[in-house]
């Protein structure tokens, strides 16, 4: 099959419900929501339970939800409570999203390298970022494929600094037989329009650390102590609660989630054979002892066998209707004018630059100390994924991404 305009397939799209799963399921929760006349977590029953399944699905003893992927990080990061000027060590490729509640929260970002074949930080590109101010580290497990996680948890143990896994992308994916998120001190969860399940926005936070959990559960609501025998606003925390109406959808996705991540392994298994061979094109790997739950299927491009490189391969794919993304981010999440310029509150730079750094280098981000990380950016094209995908879609691309290989055959 060609990939010509006139043999052109409109491909499923998590833009919209040719590639999402939303349905009846979800229209029956909602609709006893809206009977029940009770829209605010505080008091309804979808939320609480959504919370207890997914907790009880991961295997952990606490889950909250936030409003976004971003106020589950945030919620994290209050968690871990730092000092003005601490740091927290994290990757360049990332969404902002993940970086701003750093700033909020008067930390520093610290971006180590990532492995370019896998986009994922290691032990090995994090342990030159760490020092006597790290206050935390953050594994984001890229594209559905889990970081390696033994080394990296066995040198932050060393020095007694905590691990937030950010899972935005890999739900239920495993290393070593055990589910992301667990790993880690928190774990944090996206239920933004694109993700593996989906509410429009939201997120979870999980932890197995009563003390952890139980802070960032007040960081969700205002720290006000709802139960405690005197309650107050312990400390300063914003207002990140889920709705009725998203834990309501929440609930009927959780009910198709493992049908729906089958599906899109499958396919994405499927294209992997299919591809396979295609001089210049590299299909994703899998980190040693994990499972791959492809929240996007990511190609690398080798320049030197592919002419005009990710751009140019992008550029045909985009021609067969592909919605294809080469570079994925574009640039280095440090390269954005919020870091690079440090514009942060009103004209400060803080929490930058003040009395808390003194005596403290300056935070200076340097593309030459993340070699890996610009490789992956130069060489990936990012695939579209979703659990609506067929064989037939799968063919196409294949075909399309062949067609693409042969023409801008060096």
């Amino acid at each position: 099959m060609g990939t010509t305009s006139a043999a052109k397939r409109v491909l499923p799209s998590d833009a919209n419900i040719s590639g999402r799963s939303f349905g009846l399921e979800e229209l029956r929760r909602l609709r006893e929501v809206i009977e029940s006349g009770t829209l605010n977590c505080t008091k309804g029953v979808a939320v609480r339970e959504f919370e207890q399944r997914f907790a009880k699905l991961l295997g952990v003893p606490f889950c909250t939800t936030a409003t976004s992927g971003t106020a589950a990080l945030h919620a994290a990061f209050a968690a871990i409570d730092p000092e003005p000027g601490d740091e927290i060590v994290t990757t360049p490729i990332t969404d902002m999203g993940a970086l701003t509640p750093i700033l909020y929260q008067t930390a520093i970002p610290v971006f180590a390298d990532v492995d370019w074949r896998t986009y994922n930080v290691t032990a090995e590109t994090i342990k030159p970022c760490l020092t006597k101010r790290t206050k935390a580290v953050v594994v984001t497990h890229l594209f559905g494929n889990p970081c390696d996680m033994d080394p990296i948890l066995e040198l932050c143990r060393s020095r007694n600094i905590p691990v937030i896994e950010d899972v935005a992308q890999s739900f239920l994916s495993k290393y070593k037989g055990k589910p992301l998120g667990t790993l880690g001190s928190i774990g944090c969860f996206s239920l933004q329009q694109g993700k593996h399940m989906s509410t429009g926005e939201g997120g979870m936070v999980v932890s197995s650390d009563p003390a952890l959990a139980r802070r960032m559960k007040l960081f969700i609501d205002k720290a006000w102590g709802y139960g405690d025998p005197k309650p107050d606003h312990y400390f300063l925390a914003l207002n990140y609660r889920m709705t009725e109406l998203a834990g309501a959808v929440a609930l009927a996705q959780l009910d198709k989630l493992e049908m729906m991540l089958q599906q899109r392994v499958a396919m994405c298994n499927l294209l992997t054979q299919s591809i396979a061979g295609i001089a210049g094109v590299e299909a994703p790997v899998t980190t040693p002892g994990g499972t791959h739950v492809y929240w996007r299927y990511s190609i690398q491009v080798d320049p030197a066998i592919v002419k005009g490189g990710a751009d140019a391969f992008g550029a045909k794919l985009k021609e067969a209707g592909i919605a294809a993304a080469p570079r994925y981010i574009q640039k280095l999440a440090f390269e954005c004018e919020v870091l690079r310029d440090q514009k942060t509150f009103g004209k400060s730079r803080f929490p930058f630059v003040g009395p808390h750094r003194a005596g403290e280098p300056p935070i200076v981000y340097d593309k030459a100390k993340t070699p890996g990380a610009v490789k992956a950016l130069e060489r990936c094209v990012v695939l579209p994924m979703n659990e609506k995908y067929t064989p037939a879609d799968v063919e196409y691309v294949a075909t399309a991404v062949r067609d693409a290989a042969r023409a801008l055959a060096s």
